[in-house]
């Protein structure tokens, strides 16, 4: 295995760790405030548009999408460490262009969408002109397995017409969302992973209400999560994705980069808590010394950095193996990122917390709220269990396929 960067994305590390230093950071408690002042709390700040701009002028800009047509054409491994820089802070990846639910909508068009999709929404979203929110999640079924889900997509001469309920679905509160894309069932009869169907739908169709925005844990997003009814919304038939049939199929198509993405972001978080954990340990005082004086702080960070090193080989890995393997090659290592990079994000927030003592809990730091974004995308694409789930089956197919026995040669 090869984990060694480009050239290009080299110097793109570069010039990211650069812009992260010199305008991301100093601008976190600018966006504070001026979200915290605005009438709307999901307007964009004015300080994010300053950012957007600059990162577009030094083409920083849409590293995320391979696509050479579309995006930068990078490959997975070229971008990992790229998403880490971003995920390094709360506003950074979107001021890359580089967040979801954007991201993972603009893979879906590029890979899947007609030429007339990709004119009307592709274009607008890699210019950042709108933005987008994706539909499946649903209050009354476990979503995680997409064979429950229970929004109606049904054919109606030249049109579709979709009923039902979508909550968690991040991104529709922001003021500049256009574009829905929704996951539902065009044919509950066909075979179980040929019932579901993407479409497109715009923000303004009528039917479409925002029945509240709901938090993560008390924490209310800038793009807003929201609880959405559709009823009789109609759009023209064209707006399918990819086809009749082929929703779960598009689905599994964009997951292997979407969670890589998620992955090398979570080592975002947990540099950046496990970098204030040493700031906080070195400069705190307690019982006649510096914090980072008592063992049990020692080890905090010890444990920090063996478990951020090993995660961040997983997923180069995963990125490496899609590149030269495929994302069907990579399927067991892509469901063990998504759960290993949580749970070692969340675990080093958790132990950057208690080195802040009560400033960890409050929102003179990132750590709270850090605390709470790695719990809840345990839960987020999937949940943990189901990544475990597919990763022991993948692990037992073979014994089961041969009639082995435990403790045979």
């Amino acid at each position: 295995m090869d984990f060694g960067l480009s050239p290009r994305a080299s110097e793109l590390q570069d010039r990211m760790r650069s812009f992260m230093e010199q305008h991301v950071y100093p601008a976190e408690s600018v966006y504070d405030r001026q979200l915290a002042a605005a009438a709307d709390p999901h307007a964009l700040p004015p300080v994010m548009t300053e950012l957007k701009e600059k990162a577009r002028a030094e083409g920083l800009w849409n590293l995320f999408l391979a696509h050479g047509d579309w995006g930068a054409g990078l490959t997975n491994l070229d971008y990992a460490p790229l998403a880490e820089l971003a995920g390094r802070s709360l506003i950074g990846p979107e001021v890359f262009n580089c967040s979801a639910p954007d991201t993972g909508n603009m893979e879906l068009l590029a890979l899947y969408g007609t030429p007339e999709q990709q004119d009307r929404w592709l274009r607008p979203l890699l210019t950042a002109e709108i933005r987008s929110c994706f539909a499946m999640t649903e209050p009354e079924v476990a979503s995680s397995d997409a064979r429950n889900i229970r929004t109606r997509i049904t054919r109606d001469g030249d049109s579709y017409v979709v009923n039902g309920r979508k909550w968690y679905t991040s991104g529709i509160m922001d003021p500049d969302c256009r574009l829905i894309i929704l996951m539902g069932k065009t044919d509950p009869d066909a075979p179980a992973y040929r019932q579901q169907s993407m479409v497109l739908i715009p923000r303004d169709t009528p039917g479409v209400t925002v029945l509240r925005d709901l938090p993560m844990f008390g924490y209310t997003d800038r793009l807003g999560h929201g609880d959405v009814l559709f009823e009789d919304v109609r759009v023209p038939a064209a707006n399918i994705l990819g086809g009749e049939g082929e929703g779960f199929a598009l689905a599994q198509g964009r997951l292997g980069p979407g969670r890589m993405h998620y992955a090398m972001r979570a080592v975002g978080f947990a540099e950046r808590a496990l970098r204030m954990m040493c700031e906080r340990a070195t400069e705190r005082i307690a019982f006649g010394g510096p914090l980072a004086d008592q063992g049990v702080v020692r080890e905090w960070i010890a444990r920090s950095r063996i478990e951020i090193e090993q995660l961040r080989l997983l997923v180069l890995k995963s990125a490496w193996l899609m590149d030269t393997a495929g994302n069907a090659a990579a399927r067991t290592e892509v469901a063990a990122i998504k759960v290993a990079a949580l749970e070692v994000a969340h675990k080093v927030v958790d132990r950057a917390v208690q080195t802040h003592g009560a400033a960890g809990v409050s929102d003179d730091t990132v750590l709270a709220r850090l605390y709470a974004i790695t719990r809840a995308l345990r839960i987020a694409d999937g949940p943990d269990e189901v990544h475990l789930r597919t990763i022991a089956r993948r692990e037992l197919a073979p014994y089961r396929d041969s009639g082995s026995k435990a403790g045979a040669a």
